[in-house]
């Protein structure tokens, strides 16, 4: 590859240009995605549950607000609009044309249910009249035939014409008050008082028995339908989705919703509508934090750029950036290409790998412009080739992870590596080829001019630039100098105080505080939020999770018994009741199944259970039961809190879930698998196995490579010490982890491993030439070290950009990153120098007579 981007490098330079223009255009198709797929991966238990929950009883629901008076709710016109409003939503009856958001709603019907105030009262009131014009017309029916049997009856026993009539009167009565009977019985089931005597939305005396209960005061609502009318200032639409919309799509029908609560037709007096709920946070949330990053990001370049030259000597300072750029383009290119989904995770590979492209290049670079190309490729590629295997095993832990797009965050940077050394070899190889050519080339006509101008301009102005670096770079010279004499002097104190510290950070590790809270995670006066805190300080709930119950027959009385005493054993210990409602309880009852039978003896037996789910309106009972009856929905409101606290909740509801044989039971819905994936991200046991796997897949890579377990050992020691110093300096600081920034241990491992196993290589190269150990470490940090100090810096410079972001996640990733790079980088140089004089005296002990040479710094593998 080499020979080839030297014999044509215009045409290498060309290929590598267009493969990475592609894959730049490509990369510009890559949506964000926050599908619950990418917390949860498909096989586990909760994500099928949660499927099956979508498939059956529509997605997790965005939740209508609607703030006012409840009774200027529903017992004014604002009922009637309320009730167009849903039948908006649910894509009937479309007003505002054929372009309006009611129209487009019903033709891709993205909805699959909507369940709201005014689609309750208007389906309980169509339901109770069919039911009652029913039982009219069967009753007198009843009523007829009881008399005219009654009446043949008089006439055999040979009764008088007046008895004959009076006995058909009695017998008709007695049908009357067995309907009068049954007709007490749907009030009471109904919750109606005598005087809504006329079921109709229109009919304020039906509106106000079915909604308020008089027991508790004028105008307090039903407990039973909380979910419908939270309090006396409020009420709540939910509209589920369907299953298997695409971000995409699901957005766009969350806009359409939008749309359609902002129509003038729907406008309340007195009162006002949020569009909130789980899936509109979380679709706002990666919309706000995408757009963030990329001006991030484009700011992070141009910092990169600056820092470049202040820090890399010689030719070209630019071009390592450009390789950087032109590989990762590549990489996100392929992902396109591929149909591989933009995650949250994914988005942030990109300041990984451009430190990491501008590593490689600044490398190899240094090392050509220091003793040439031929030479360079012979000595230094081996090395940069071993230094990235190990990189890329340092990175292969994070595909043991749990969480789907953290083990594609560590697949797309394994495969980032790979493409930023490739680009390094060629674009790298093509570009230093043709830029010395140009430089021996004679001058020649104006346009020649014009370029050596350029060129002369670009370099004063780099040359300006990097008297700064000069000064910095004699500071560090100095700094090295010192902790190199030290370390030849005291080298297992050195190694003793950083071992010290390391241990004191795995130590403080599991202390350091994980924020999983989404309000302290994104800009405070985002939308969603605002809107999404303003449900739970209405409502007293934010969230809903949802157990799923699937059983042969759920009419069984046995499975509603267990179904209500599960409910209320949830609800007592989360401090619930139903005179004080939500109030500060964390867990709330929402729409469920067993909402059906709260009377006394309405599940005493099996057809009374069929009986009662025959008369309930079809559209609430398609929300909590499937029309086979084998497949039911008890769900639970939950207040907004840290995914820690939810969790925790969430382990209680598991504990209690004890069904009866035959059915089983399981916990779904995006609350329970936002807080497994947090769970999963942030365990202090998960985070010390990851540490421990990564650095045995690292021994692991370098074993492979060199064959020796004397050479393997010396680039470990500083990688494993330096997780313990970055988790201490953490702690130290006090900067919170956050669902992003928890998994940075694999990433402290992989640069750690870059830094360390360059240097080592080096040492052993001086040391091969005869030199001294004092006198190879100085001359190693001289020449690679300072490469490594200029790619490490230039990095962290990246990275520093985002701690300025005013989305929290952001900040704290990019503040967290930064000073566990800089730990990283710091710690390796300091303390490296101590592993290797301590190396070199025990081989010198071990080793017969006089000192033999070194070994040769090529891995066995080359």
């Amino acid at each position: 590859m080499v020979r080839a981007a030297g014999r044509h490098p215009v045409r290498v330079l060309m290929i590598a240009g267009l493969v990475a223009a592609l894959g730049g255009l490509l990369a510009l198709r890559l949506e964000p995605s926050a599908a619950t797929d990418t917390l949860v991966g498909r096989s586990t238990a909760t994500f099928r549950a949660t499927d099956r929950l979508h498939e059956r009883f529509g997605d997790d629901a965005v939740v209508i607000l609607v703030r006012g008076d409840l009774k200027n709710l529903v017992l004014t016109d604002n009922l009637g609009r309320l009730v167009g409003l849903e039948q908006c939503l649910g894509g009937k009856a479309p007003p505002g044309g054929q372009k309006g958001p009611c129209a487009q709603l019903a033709r891709t019907k993205p909805i699959k249910v909507v369940y709201g105030p005014g689609t309750f009262l208007s389906s309980a009131a169509t339901e109770i009249a069919t039911q009652l014009q029913s039982q009219i017309r069967s009753t007198q029916a009843q009523a007829r035939q009881a008399a005219a049997t009654a009446v043949a009856l008089a006439k055999q026993r040979g009764l008088s014409a007046a008895e004959q009539k009076q006995a058909a009167a009695a017998a008709a009565q007695s049908v009357q008050s067995r309907f009068y009977g049954q007709l007490l019985q749907l009030a009471t089931r109904y919750g109606l008082s005598a005087k809504a005597a006329n079921p109709s939305i229109s009919n304020p005396e039906f509106v106000y028995s079915l909604v308020f209960d008089a027991t508790q005061g004028a105008y307090v609502p039903k407990s039973r339908f909380a979910y419908l009318f939270p309090n006396d200032h409020s009420a709540v639409v939910q509209v589920r989705l369907k299953a298997g919309l695409d971000d995409q799509q699901r957005a766009d029908a969350i806009e359409l919703v939008r749309a359609a609560v902002a129509l003038p037709q729907f406008t309340l007096n007195g009162a006002s509508y949020t569009v909130t709920g789980a899936p509109v946070v979380v679709s706002d949330v990666t919309r706000t934090i995408s757009r963030s990053l990329v001006g991030l990001l484009v700011g992070g370049l141009l910092m990169m750029a600056f820092v470049l030259p202040l820090v890399f000597r010689g030719r070209a300072r630019m071009l390592p950036l450009g390789v950087a750029l032109g590989a990762a383009g590549t990489i996100f290119g392929l992902m396109s290409l591929f149909g591989a989904r933009l995650t949250l995770a994914s988005i942030a590979v990109l300041p990984v790998l451009l430190g990491l492209g501008v590593d490689y290049a600044i490398q190899y670079q240094a090392r050509v412009q220091e003793e040439g190309l031929e030479r360079a490729v012979v000595r230094a590629l081996p090395t940069i080739a071993t230094a990235g295997l190990a990189t890329v095993a340092g990175f292969a832990v994070l595909l043991l992870s749990p969480v789907p797009m953290v083990r594609g965050f560590g697949l797309l940077l394994m495969g980032g590596v790979v493409f930023a050394f490739f680009f390094a070899l060629s674009a790298g190889t093509a570009a230093l080829v043709a830029l010395g050519r140009r430089r021996r080339a004679p001058a020649g006509g104006v346009v020649a001019s014009s370029v050596r101008g350029a060129g002369d301009l670009l370099a004063l102005l780099a040359g300006a630039l990097q008297r700064p670096g000069r000064a910095l770079s004699r500071a560090g010279g100095r700094a090295a100098a010192a902790v190199t004499g030290l370390s030849l002097r005291r080298p297992v104190l050195v190694l003793a105080a950083g071992a010290l510290l390391a241990v004191s950070g795995w130590a403080v590790d599991s202390r350091t505080e994980v924020v999983s809270d989404i309000r302290q995670l994104v800009p405070r006066d985002l939308p969603a939020v605002q809107d999404i805190l303003a449900l739970q300080d209405t409502t007293n709930i934010s969230g809903e999770v949802d157990v799923l119950v699937e059983a042969p027959d759920l009419t069984d009385p046995a499975v509603v018994a267990w179904m209500r005493d599960y409910q209320a054993r949830l609800t007592k210990r989360f401090a619930y009741s139903a005179k004080n409602g939500c109030g500060r309880a964390e867990l709330c009852p929402a729409v469920s199944l067993t909402d059906l039978f709260r009377t006394a003896g309405a599940s005493s037996d099996q057809a009374r259970v069929r009986g009662l789910l025959d008369a309930v309106p079809p559209y609430f009972s398609q929300a909590v039961i499937t029309r086979d009856r084998r497949t039911a929905v008890m769900s639970f409101g939950i207040k907004l809190t840290s995914l820690d606290r939810q969790q925790a909740i969430l382990d209680v509801m598991r504990s209690e879930l004890h069904p009866p044989a035959g059915v089983h039971a399981e916990l779904a819905g995006l609350t329970v698998l936002a807080a497994e994936a947090n769970a999963a991200l942030s365990a202090p046991l998960r985070r010390l196995g990851t540490l421990l796997a990564g650095l045995i897949l690292v021994a692991l890579a370098l074993l492979l490579a060199y064959r020796r377990w004397e050479r393997a050992w010396v680039p470990l020691v500083p990688i494993a010490l330096a997780t313990g110093w970055s988790a201490l300096v953490l702690w130290v600081i006090g900067i919170p982890l956050n669902p992003m920034s928890a998994t940075l241990g694999a990433l402290v491992i992989a640069i750690s491993t870059e830094f360390a196993v360059l240097l080592v290589a080096r040492f052993f190269e001086e040391r091969e030439r005869g030199l001294a150990v004092g006198e190879a470490l100085r001359r190693t940090y001289a020449t690679t070290g300072a490469a490594v100090l200029a790619s490490g810096v230039t990095a962290i410079a990246g990275f520093a950009v985002l701690a300025f972001s005013d989305v929290q996640m952001l900040a704290d990733f990019g503040l967290v990153t930064v000073i566990d790079l800089s730990v990283s980088l710091l710690g390796v140089l300091a303390v490296l120098p101590a592993v290797l004089t301590l190396a070199e005296r025990r081989r010198e002990r071990r080793a017969p007579g006089p000192a033999p040479a070194a070994p040769s710094p090529e891995p066995a593998l080359v």
